[in-house]
Formats: C-alpha cells, structure tokens, sequence
C-alpha cells in the first residue's frame, strides 16, 4: 500500500465522520412524522429527508466517501484500509460534532482518540512500501 492511498482512507474517514453530525443536525424533525401505516410512515419520512437540504447535502458528501473508498480498495491493502477509516472516522466525527457545539465528555476521550491516531499511524508507517 502507498502512502497515496493511506491518505485517500484518511479523506474517506474525514467525509465519512465530518458529515455525521451534521447528518444528525439535519435529520431533526423525523421523529415527529406520523402516519397511518408503515407503508406511510416510510414515505413521509423518506419524503421528509430528501426535500432537507440540512440532511441531503451532508448524506451526499458521506456517500461521496463511500464512492471513493469502493474505488481505493481496489488497491489497497484490507488489514489497513478498515481501520484506518473506521477508526479516523471516530475522530471526525468527535472534532466536527464538538466544533458544532456537542461536549466532549471527558479527557479520557480525547486521550483514546490520541492513541487511536498513534496507533493508525504506526499500522501505515509499517506497511507503507
């Protein structure tokens, strides 16, 4: 695995865990929708979700991420690419939901996530050719 494509999972995980909370910001709203049966319920709540722009524009940039990592597993290699964007998708997702306004609940996660990007380090350093 190059260098290249480390950072291409490095993207992945940022679309991937940027976009979270703002798909949970945008997605407010959908527990209220009612209706008179399943079939319904479904509708309204898909409808609700694809005319909100608040939840249609993050989904679409975390989908985008689902593309590209589809197209660089291709050449790379499986016992890095999952944690690699499993994990630093963690991190986005915590830096971007904390720079929204949500808390950090304690100094123990931000150590887990200083390891978690030591660790991911260490595995692409010791695999790149």
């Amino acid at each position: 695995m190059s260098i290249v494509t480390a950072v291409w999972f490095v993207v992945v995980a940022g679309f991937w865990g940027a976009t979270n909370p703002f798909i949970k910001l945008g997605s407010k709203g959908i527990e209220s929708i009612k209706a008179s049966s399943p079939f319904r319920q479904f509708v309204a709540e898909l409808w609700f979700l694809i005319t909100n722009w608040k939840y249609l524009i993050p989904f679409v940039i975390n989908q985008s991420g689902s593309v590209i990592y589809y197209i660089t597993l291709a050449s790379a290699d499986l016992s890095l690419a999952v944690p690699i964007t499993n994990s630093l998708t963690f991190i986005f997702t915590a830096i971007s939901g904390h720079l929204l306004g949500e808390r950090i609940k304690s100094k123990k996660t931000i150590l887990g996530m200083l390891l978690v990007v030591t660790g991911v380090t260490m595995c692409v350093l010791d695999k790149v050719k």
